[in-house]
C-alpha cells in the first residue's frame, strides 16, 4: 500500500508521522544523486577509454581506483586485460605514438598461453643494450667501419655485426631476418637490415632507441648484388680454396659474405658446420643473403644446444615469440590492417583466415583448387555446407556470422566461395561472410606498396581463430607465427585432380626449412642420420618431405 491508503484504511486518525514522510524524500533525494552519480562516473570511464586520435581504446584508461583497466576488443562482443608487453618480450622506452601497433596489437588478437622464458626475455633486454652501444651511428660502429678497408683483422673488435640482405618475397625475407636475429643473439652480434626502398616504412623499429636499418652508405652496399653461390668473398668459397680446412687460414677477413638461399651449394651449406664457428666468430662483419627459416639447424648445432634450450624449453614457440618481438606493422599498414577488421571481421563470432598460394597456375587449375579448398572445408567442418533444398535459412537462436578473409593473388577463389554462400543458405542457418582485402593477380618484386598490401594480408591473417595455409608458403608461415596457430595445411594440387586429404592439420606452428644441408655431410659422417636421432624436437615438415622444422617432443 502507499501512504495515502494507509491513511484512507484507518492505520490512524492522525497524519502519518512526518519523521517518516521526511526519511522517505530524503531517501529518495539520495537515491536521485547516486543514480547521477553513477551516470557521470560511467561516462568519465567511457571517456577514458574512448577513441584517442587512431580509432582505438585507449591504453591509459583507468578505473576511478586508479586500476589498469580491461580493454574493450575491437569486436565490441568482449572484454580482456591486455598484456601489452607479451609477457616481457617487448621492452619498454618506446613512443608509442611513433607504432601504435606495437602495444595495440594484442587488443586484436587473442592472448597467447605461450609466454616467454624469463631467460629470453632477459637475453633480449641485453642483446637491445648491445644494439644501442653497437648500432648505426656510435662510435663502436664507426670504429668497425674502418676495418673493412683492412684486407685482414688483427686482434678483437668492439662489436660484431651481421648485415641481412633481402631475397625473394616478403614472407621469405620475415622467416630469414628472424632466423638471423636469433643467430646474431647466440653469437653476440649486432643485427643491421637492408630493406632497401621496396620495404621502406612497412616495420616500426624493434629496439628501443636506436635503428636496426643499415645506413644507405655501408661501404659494401655494392657487393649486395653479387651475393651468389660460389661468391669469391663468400665463407664457401674460402673453405673451397683451402681445401674445406679453414684451420689453414692464418688470419680472418675483415668480412665474409653468407649465402644460405635455396640454391645454396655444399660449401655455402658448411655455415652450419660446429667446428669452424670459432673462425666465424673472429670475423667483424658477416654479410648475410638468405630466403630461408634456417632456425631449425641451429638446434642442431652442439655448441648452441644448451643455450637453445635455456631460451626456448618450449621449442614450437620460437618463431612464435621471435616474430612478434620483431616485427610490428607501421602506422600505415596498421591503418590497413585496422580498418578492414573493423569493416568486416569486428562483429563476427568466428574469424576464419584461407591463404591460397598456387606456385604454377598450368598445374593447378582454378577448379581443382577449389575443389581442394571446399573438400578441406567439409572434411575438416570448418564451415557449415550450404542447403541445397531450402532458399532460406530456418529460424535459430543460435545462428552464428563467421567471416571469412581469403588471401589469394586471385580472385576466383573469393567470388566462387562468396557466391556460394551467398546463393545459398547454410544448413545450420549460420550467416557467412566472405572477403578478400586484395588481388594483385602476380607478385610484383621489388614494388613497396605491394609488399604493404602482403604485410597487412599477413597480419589480418593471424587475427583469424581458425587458419588454412597452403604448403610451402612462407606468406602462411609468417601469419601462423604471428597468431601463434596451428594451421591446417591445405596441399594445393599439381595436377587435375584433388587429394584425399586435402587440408591435414598442422602438428607445430613453426616454419619449415625447407633446404636444410644433409646432417652427414656437415658432421663428417658417413651415416644418414635421421634428425630426429639427435634430438627428439627436430623432425621432417608437414608440408615438404626434405625440409625439417621444430616440434614439441610431448607431442609426438
Amino acid at each position: 500500500m502507499d501512504i495515502f491508503q494507509m491513511e484512507r484504511s484507518g492505520y490512524g486518525s492522525k497524519r502519518f508521522p512526518k519523521l517518516v514522510v521526511s526519511f522517505l524524500i530524503a531517501f529518495c533525494l539520495l537515491y536521485m544523486v547516486s543514480m547521477v552519480y553513477r551516470s557521470s562516473t560511467f561516462v568519465l570511464i567511457g571517456e577514458a577509454a574512448k577513441d584517442n586520435g587512431t580509432g582505438e581504446v585507449s591504453e591509459n584508461a583507468t578505473t576511478p581506483s586508479g586500476t589498469e583497466m580491461e580493454d574493450k576488443h575491437p569486436s565490441g562482443t568482449e572484454s580482456m586485460v591486455v598484456d601489452k608487453l607479451l609477457g616481457g618480450l617487448l621492452a619498454t622506452g618506446f613512443d608509442e605514438e611513433s607504432c601504435i601497433s606495437r602495444y595495440q596489437a594484442t587488443s586484436y588478437r587473442k592472448t597467447s598461453p605461450h609466454k616467454p622464458s624469463a631467460y629470453l626475455v632477459s637475453k633480449l633486454r641485453k642483446y637491445e643494450d648491445l644494439h644501442k652501444r653497437c648500432g648505426p651511428n656510435t662510435e663502436s660502429y664507426k670504429r668497425a667501419l674502418k676495418k673493412l678497408s683492412s684486407s685482414h683483422i688483427n686482434g678483437t673488435t668492439d662489436c660484431n655485426y651481421i648485415v641481412w640482405t633481402p631475397s625473394n618475397g616478403l614472407g621469405n625475407r620475415i622467416i630469414s631476418m628472424a632466423s638471423s636475429f636469433l643467430y646474431a643473439v647466440l653469437t653476440n652480434r649486432v643485427l643491421l637490415v637492408d630493406h632497401g626502398t621496396d620495404m621502406a616504412g612497412i616495420f616500426c623499429e624493434p629496439f628501443p632507441n636506436t635503428s636496426w636499418l643499415l645506413p644507405i652508405d655501408f661501404p659494401l652496399t655494392n657487393q649486395f648484388y653479387s651475393l651468389q653461390p660460389g661468391n669469391a668473398h663468400s665463407y664457401g668459397h674460402l673453405l673451397k680454396i683451402n681445401n674445406m680446412n679453414i684451420s689453414t687460414v692464418s688470419q680472418p677477413p675483415s668480412f665474409l659474405h653468407i649465402y644460405l638461399a635455396y640454391n645454396y651449394d655444399r660449401h655455402d651449406k658448411l655455415f652450419f658446420q660446429d667446428e669452424n664457428l670459432g673462425f666465424l666468430q673472429k670475423v667483424p662483419w658477416l654479410i648475410l643473403k638468405s630466403d630461408q627459416y634456417f632456425v631449425p639447424y641451429l638446434f642442431l648445432i652442439p655448441s648452441f644446444q644448451q643455450e637453445l634450450g635455456k631460451l626456448f624449453p618450449d621449442k614450437e614457440t620460437v618463431f612464435h615469440h621471435l616474430v612478434r618481438y620483431l616485427f610490428h606493422p607501421s602506422n600505415q599498414a596498421w591503418g590497413l590492417i585496422t580498418r578492414f577488421y573493423r569493416a568486416y571481421l569486428a562483429s563476427a563470432d568466428q574469424k576464419i583466415g584461407l591463404q591460397v598460394r598456387v606456385f604454377d597456375r598450368k598445374a593447378s587449375p582454378v577448379n581443382v583448387v577449389l575443389e581442394q579448398i571446399l573438400g578441406c572445408i567439409k572434411k575438416e567442418k570448418l564451415l557449415p555446407q550450404v542447403d541445397e533444398q531450402k532458399p532460406i535459412a530456418s529460424p535459430s537462436k543460435n545462428q552464428t556470422l563467421r567471416a571469412i578473409t581469403i588471401a589469394s593473388l586471385y580472385p576466383e577463389y573469393y567470388e566462387r566461395i562468396k557466391s556460394m554462400y551467398w546463393m545459398k543458405p547454410t544448413v545450420n542457418g549460420d550467416f557467412i561472410g566472405v572477403y578478400q582485402p586484395s588481388h594483385e593477380e602476380v607478385q610484383h618484386f621489388g614494388n613497396n606498396v605491394h609488399n604493404m598490401k602482403a604485410w597487412a594480408e599477413i597480419s589480418i591473417l593471424s587475427l583469424s581463430d581458425v587458419l588454412v595455409t597452403s604448403s610451402w608458403s612462407t606468406f602462411g608461415y609468417v601469419a601462423q607465427g604471428l597468431g601463434g596457430l596451428k594451421p591446417w595445411i591445405l596441399y594445393v594440387p599439381a595436377g587435375n585432380k584433388s587429394t584425399d586429404q586435402p587440408c591435414p592439420r598442422g602438428m607445430s606452428m613453426e616454419p619449415c626449412f625447407h633446404f636444410p644441408p644433409d646432417y652427414h655431410r656437415i658432421s663428417n659422417t658417413r651415416k644418414r642420420l635421421d634428425t630426429g636421432s639427435l634430438v627428439p624436437h627436430v623432425r621432417q615438415c608437414e608440408d615438404a618431405s626434405k625440409g625439417i622444422k621444430l616440434f614439441n617432443a610431448k607431442q609426438l
